[in-house]
């Protein structure tokens, strides 16, 4: 069991200008709620196939009960997805993304810093282009009324709900990106889940 780390009184942004730091802690408290958001997506596609599974097996020995749940795997696709971007910004923001950091930890201090602003940047207008294709793919899918086959779900919805997490790790780039420039702690080990003890 896991238990994330209780918010330090002092803010890692507390050295940036006023403006800035208002900004930066925003932006990190909109990482503590995508990561609070991508496990409950997460806890909610493990109960649903929980519940796929036992109407299954119950529909093996009671003829009444139903095959199957009609949704299960469309929304568990849904789920998944949304779990992956919702996740994505509070794991930036704690600094567990894989990188290859081998010429950073070789490299002189001002070249890091250089690679850490070219790299937040470049991930920054890589999200930035990317969420703005997905809200134009969730908007067309709005104004078509595009729904799904099975269940007739409209498809907007879970593509803005994709879109938003895209949009918040957009963000916590643009955020890192700041701090680098500033010379801010770029990770957050306080928002780290730690064991229960």
């Amino acid at each position: 069991m896991v238990s994330v780390s209780p918010e330090a009184p002092q803010s890692l942004n507390a050295a940036a200008p006023a403006p800035l730091r208002i900004l930066l802690d925003g932006i990190d408290r909109l990482g503590r709620l995508d990561g609070w958001i991508g496990g409950g997506c997460l806890l909610t596609l493990t109960l649903l196939m929980l519940c796929e599974v036992a109407t299954r097996f119950l529909s093996n020995f009671l003829p009444f009960f139903p095959p199957s749940i009609s949704i299960a795997w469309e929304y568990s696709s849904y789920l998944m997805a949304a779990s992956f971007t919702f996740g994505a910004a509070m794991t930036l923001r704690v600094g567990g993304h894989i990188r290859v950091v081998l010429l950073l930890k070789n490299a002189p201090a001002p070249v890091q810093r250089a690679l850490e602003i070219f790299s937040a940047a470049a991930g920054f207008a890589f999200m930035a282009f990317l969420t703005s294709a997905m809200a134009k793919f969730a908007f067309a899918a709005y104004t078509r009324g595009q729904v799904s086959t099975s269940s007739d779900t409209p498809l907007w919805l879970p593509e803005a709900v994709v879109t938003f997490g895209m949009l918040l790790l957009t963000l916590q780039f643009l955020a890192r990106a700041i701090q680098a420039v500033l010379g801010l702690p770029l990770e957050d080990h306080r928002m780290k889940a730690s064991p229960v003890e």
